[in-house]
Order: structure tokens, then sequence, then C-alpha cells
């Protein structure tokens, strides 16, 4: 249960993050950044749902300043 709680709550997540981007480039760095993120948070964490979101988020932040900077 707690991992579809985490894959629902990243999906969502990243779904909320690029509904407000105007750019194809951004929009997929954010996309790929908040599951790479919540993939590698949750790892980190042994599966908790929290180290999916603060993964997923962070991943979301990161990817958009890459996207945006490069």
């Amino acid at each position: 249960m707690k991992k579809l709680l985490a894959t629902m709550i990243i999906i969502l997540a990243t779904g909320s993050m690029t509904a407000c981007t105007t750019g194809e480039k951004q929009t997929a760095g954010i996309a790929g950044g908040a599951v790479l993120g919540g993939v590698a948070g949750s790892a980190l964490t042994g599966g908790s749902a929290v180290g999916a979101v603060a993964g997923a988020v962070g991943g979301g932040l990161l990817g958009n300043y890459v996207a945006t900077h490069n």
C-alpha cells in the first residue's frame, strides 16, 4: 500500500509541477527529475513514501534548474 501511495503522490506532484511551465524542455526536465528523484528517494529510505515525495520534489526542482540554465 505504501508503494502505491508513493507512486500516486509522485504522479500527482509531477503533474502539478509541469502544469505551470511553458517550454517543452523545462517540462521534460521537471518530469524527468521528479521521477528519478522519487525513485532515488524511495530507494534511499527503504521504500518510505515521505522519502519518495521529498525526492520527487527535489528532483523536480533540480530538473527545472538544469533545463532552464543549460
